[in-house]
């Protein structure tokens, strides 16, 4: 991995957009880009609670890792990744009581997804808090800009409304707030920010656009 010191904080939260962005890019923790991404809202909230989470677990392992024994340091993680959903979870159920009804479950998954736990053990455990935290909120901004953007076209064309608005006055794809249509528009919002990617920002070795 390359070193901080060679990388800004801006570099950090852009990478953590778009080169390196969980859904779209690595395709990991896909389960919430399909099941709470049919409202905006819900895509919103989600977002905004791996962003929290994110942030948190990669500065508090940052905070710890000179004491952490490299034999336990996944139990270590999971449990520090754990703690800190559950104080998500509490807080969601306190402020967002009628979302947290619905996608409840969900938050309590964040535990499980690949990317925070990739995050604490490829970054956070190696460096200090401050580029861990830019760290975090790269990755975590990111994940909430893919949600954004696939709850978004998913409730637009599913439903004619955004944030339980109408906006449309047209017959619904009805298709779009079910499971299949939300694979649908996972894949092609991928494909889409794959093509722009290559072909605007990858650059040949000679430094020329392919």
């Amino acid at each position: 991995m390359a070193s901080t010191s060679k990388v800004s904080y801006w570099e950090l939260i852009k990478n953590g957009i778009t080169k390196d962005n969980t859904i779209f890019k690595l395709a990991l923790s896909l389960c919430p880009s399909i099941a709470v991404t049919n409202k905006l809202e819900n895509g919103v909230l989600m977002g905004v609670a791996v962003l929290f989470v994110q942030v948190t677990v990669n500065t508090t392992i940052s905070l710890m890792r000179k004491v952490i024994h490299p034999r336990v340091r996944l139990p270590i993680f999971m449990l520090v990744i754990s703690g800190w959903v559950t104080v998500t979870s509490m807080m969601m159920n306190a402020f967002a009581p009628e979302v947290y009804k619905q996608m409840g479950l969900y938050i309590q998954l964040i535990v499980a997804f690949a990317s925070i736990l990739a995050r604490a053990e490829m970054f956070a455990s190696k460096n200090t808090v401050l580029p861990s935290m830019f760290d975090g909120i790269g990755m975590g901004l990111g994940f909430m800009f893919a949600l954004t953007v696939i709850s978004f076209f998913r409730e637009l064309l599913g439903k004619g409304s955004l944030w339980g608005i109408p906006i449309v006055n047209a017959k619904p794809l009805l298709i779009m707030i079910l499971p299949a249509g939300g694979f649908f528009a996972v894949g092609l919002l991928m494909a889409f920010f794959n093509w722009i990617d290559i072909r605007f920002f990858k650059k040949s070795p000679s430094g020329s656009a392919h």
